[in-house]
């Protein structure tokens, strides 16, 4: 539309050039040819200056377009950054139902995913028996060789969305139930933060978080927690509490 207005204005201004060029005396043609030239340069300098306008406009719409686009396009990755950053996930190995009782109570607390850690071949109430020699969690006590439980599944889904994974366990001979070693030597916790957290009748925590650290070599691993096997729904929203896990 402007560049048709600009043409209409050099037609209209190049007419008048040729009347005044075609009226009067010959003694009077010079100065019509000299009004003449005058209006036709006037016109020319009207359309530079508006071609340059013209151009100097669409120049600055562009610009201002693609800073808008940029800016949109930043907001919707730091959007989408803020979606899928700051998960927590609370993975679990429980022999009794103990621990899984805990676990979900964690979970329930933070809002967190929960994962369960099950092996291939389950624990029966048999194999658990510790008091009995020839039980399945006595022989692989005493034969470490024995303890390399194979798991239905290594790594949990969208693992690397994770920036928080709380590991809990029951205690076994003063350790974590060995269920729990393939889970941690088969993924990579760097730039995680891990907190374990147990439950035992007597036992404490001991030095299994430090020995799953060691397994995983990988994390900022932290100081865990044990819950007792009575442990409640309030227990474990304390402890939730003093991690401080939101801030």
């Amino acid at each position: 539309m402007r560049k048709n207005k600009i043409a209409g204005m050099v037609t209209a201004l190049v007419l008048a050039a040729v009347m005044l060029t075609g009226c009067g005396s010959t003694a009077g043609n010079s100065n019509a040819s000299q009004s003449a030239q005058a209006v036709t340069s006037a016109a020319t300098q009207t359309t530079e200056s508006s071609a340059s306008a013209t151009t100097e406009s669409a120049i600055a719409e562009t610009a201002a377009t693609q800073e808008n686009a940029t800016e949109d396009a930043a907001e919707t990755q730091t959007g989408d950054t803020t979606a899928e950053s700051g998960k927590t996930l609370v993975v679990y190995y429980s022999a009794s139902g103990t621990t899984k009782r805990v676990a979900t109570a964690i979970a329930d607390a933070t809002g967190a995913d929960l994962y369960e850690i099950t092996p291939v071949e389950p624990y029966t109430s048999d194999d658990l028996n510790w008091t009995n020699s020839s039980s399945r969690v006595s022989r692989e006590h005493d034969d470490e060789s024995l303890r390399d439980i194979a798991l239905t599944e290594i790594t949990p889904a969208d693992w690397d969305s994770y920036d928080t994974v709380l590991i809990g366990y029951p205690i076994w001979w003063g350790i974590a139930a060995w269920p729990v070693d393939n889970f941690v030597k088969g993924n990579d916790f760097t730039g995680k933060t891990v907190i374990p957290f147990c439950t035992s009748s007597s036992s404490g925590l001991g030095d299994s978080g430090n020995l799953l650290e060691e397994m995983a070599g990988t994390g900022d691993w932290q100081e865990g927690h044990r819950f007792s096997s009575g442990a409640s729904d309030a227990d474990a929203a304390d402890w939730v509490a003093s991690l401080n896990l939101n801030e």
